[in-house]
């Protein structure tokens, strides 16, 4: 008789033991992303699409160039009259929260491997797991827990976008030349400051290549958290996919490949930019 190991059963216990010993508590993470949610949804639709296509186009030229901002203002109006407005926003919403947290929580984490092996050695492997596990995958147990939403999406995204914040922000301390660092220890000045005005500057640049990196897989994940029930261009694509419809699959996948564009360049521009303003601070 073939062995037989119940790892699928160990998890869908442990999911239930979560689910009713937590229940309250996921309830309010639930309740209280859900309001942040339909929020940020709120203000971004509310105005006239047109003076939202304005404000992003001005951002892009405040952060970027002019070619930036025009390309932003035409991609976005392209949205609105394929007539993908409300979709995209609440896409961009998703990955707005998503990534933010995923940040959160990868930034931290990924310098505090950076400054011990012991957790280095052991967050490791636990990316690589986090890194092949299937995407969908982690819909299962987040629509088990918080049910059929934008929620169920948005924290499978956080856990699925993670990995290369923490790879990259260790990466981008480990990078920092020691002299520097023994320069500044020299000095006297204490781990925290040290941490704060000298390593994290000037990771800086390779720590926004990791945040832009979670973005990307941001946008990539609550496409698919769509079907979980997950609001924004991910339903129109997977209505597309069931029914055959062409037209509106292109169109919802054009705007997603709109939003990626954007916020790609959004956040490389920052980076370009950040490292200057934080040096200069050191410089001080």
């Amino acid at each position: 008789m073939d062995p037989r190991i119940d790892v699928g059963e160990w998890a869908e216990n442990g999911v239930d033991w979560l689910d009713e010993t937590f229940g309250p508590v996921l309830d309010g993470i639930s309740d209280g992303l859900s309001t942040v949610y339909d929020a940020v949804v709120d203000l971004l639709t509310a105005p006239p699409f047109l003076v939202m296509v304005v404000l992003f186009a001005a951002l892009g030229w405040f952060v970027r160039s002019w070619q930036f901002a025009i390309f932003a203002a035409a991609g976005f109006y392209l949205i609105a009259a394929m007539d993908q407005w409300e979709g995209a926003m609440e896409t961009l919403t998703l990955v707005l929260l998503s990534a933010g947290m995923a940040v959160l929580l990868s930034v931290p984490l990924g310098v505090w491997a950076a400054k011990s092996s012991t957790v280095s050695q052991i967050v490791r492997p636990v990316l690589d797991f986090m890194q092949t596990l299937p995407p969908m995958v982690y819909l299962i147990p987040a629509l088990a827990m918080f049910g059929i939403g934008s929620v169920p999406g948005m924290l499978a995204t956080v856990v699925f976008a993670m990995p290369p914040g923490v790879r990259l922000t260790e990466l981008g301390i480990r990078q920092v030349d020691t002299e520097v660092v023994e320069a500044g220890q020299a000095f006297g000045s204490p781990p925290g400051r040290i941490l704060r005005q000298i390593q994290l500057p000037l990771a800086l640049p390779t720590i926004m290549a990791g945040i832009n990196q979670v973005i990307m897989l941001s946008l990539s994940m609550v496409v698919l958290a769509a079907m979980v029930g997950a609001a924004g261009l991910g339903l129109d694509v997977l209505s597309g996919l069931t029914t055959l419809d062409v037209a509106i699959g292109v169109e919802a996948g054009l705007g997603v490949v709109i939003l990626a564009i954007y916020l790609d360049r959004l956040v490389a521009a920052l980076a370009d930019r950040a490292p200057v303003v934080k040096a200069a601070k050191v410089r001080d």
